[in-house]
């Protein structure tokens, strides 16, 4: 059984672990979905949590804002082996002092996450718990998938939108301040890129994934799962405005934009091409070499990555 090497971290020693204490219980994994077959159609099927405490805290956002970014979380999950949404289920562990009528705004906002990408809801679970837990799992067709691996020498990287927002908004609330409000949207709502992920698919993207753990980062799990070199220029990356320091846009994470290897015939035109089809910037920002691991370069010489969030 081969599963598809991941980059470092404590988070992912410990997936690893997993893997090893599973042995032949477990699939091949490593890709952002599992990618199966039942009765001949092609299926992607992943699952996403999202924590009171981890990834927000208690007055950030509304019920519904919470459910729409919940979802389109696991759905971004699709986004990155181009599969088409069909449904979501959702374990919600909450509060008996939440009213019910905040419950019901919540799962209207995992709704709405759905029907912008043509999904539906299907149904879930719901317990009681002293911690707010959204537990997304979504299903999709998979035709073509697009995983992490095949990503060659050769490649151009390119990413989709603008980075940086989202770690904006979470600095600003854990100094105890409102964030921009470009930023607050950019985290409360998140667009699963799902149409984007379609368009690059149909190009010959050769390796794609999102970026919910940063540029950087995710960048080390393409590379990992190619068995190939990143190289990041960081002059190239784009910047949202609200970012409010560039290296938010390199580290920042909770994006969920995509990371896409590109075939070297991909070009200026082609980026033209996405930005008039789907209103969103698509910028190269890098290249697969030969080698291993994620090298940072400014002005065409090496340079010391920032920091990124770790789970663990």
């Amino acid at each position: 059984m081969t599963h598809i090497p991941l980059g470092p971290g404590g988070e992912f020693d410990r997936i690893r672990a997993i893997w090893r204490r599973l042995g032949e219980q477990l699939s091949p994994a490593g890709d952002d979905c599992a990618l199966v077959s039942v009765g001949g159609i092609p299926l992607a099927i992943s699952t996403d949590a999202t924590v009171e405490g981890t990834h927000f805290r208690a007055g950030w956002l509304s019920p519904a804002e919470l459910g729409w970014r919940a979802a389109s979380a696991a759905l971004s999950d699709l986004a990155a082996v181009a599969a088409t949404p069909a449904g979501v289920l959702v374990s919600l562990g909450v509060s008996a002092e939440w009213p019910e009528e905040m419950v019901a705004e919540l799962m209207a906002g995992v709704g709405e996450a759905a029907a912008a990408v043509g999904a539906t809801v299907w149904g879930g679970d719901l317990v009681s718990s002293e911690r707010l837990v959204i537990d997304v799992t979504v299903l999709g067709r998979a035709d073509g998938a697009v995983r992490r691996r095949g990503a060659a020498a050769g490649d151009g990287l390119w990413v989709t939108g603008e980075l940086g927002a989202p770690a904006a908004a979470l600095a600003a609330w854990s100094a105890g301040v409102e964030p921009d409000g470009d930023a607050r949207e950019r985290f409360a709502r998140p667009r699963p890129r799902i149409a984007e992920a379609r368009w690059l698919q149909e190009r010959g993207a050769t390796a794609m994934i999102d970026l919910s753990d940063g540029l950087l980062g995710d960048a080390g799990h393409l590379a990992a799962a190619s068995d190939v070199r990143a190289v990041i220029e960081r002059e190239l990356v784009p910047v949202h405005p609200a970012a409010g320091r560039p290296e938010r846009a390199l580290a920042g994470g909770e994006e969920y934009e995509l990371l896409a290897a590109l075939p070297p015939n991909f070009g200026p035109d082609d980026a033209v091409a996405f930005a008039e089809a789907h209103g969103l910037p698509l910028t190269r920002v890098g290249r697969v070499e030969s080698g291993s691991g994620v090298a940072l370069l400014a002005g065409g010489v090496p340079a010391e990555p920032p920091a990124g969030f770790q789970q663990f």
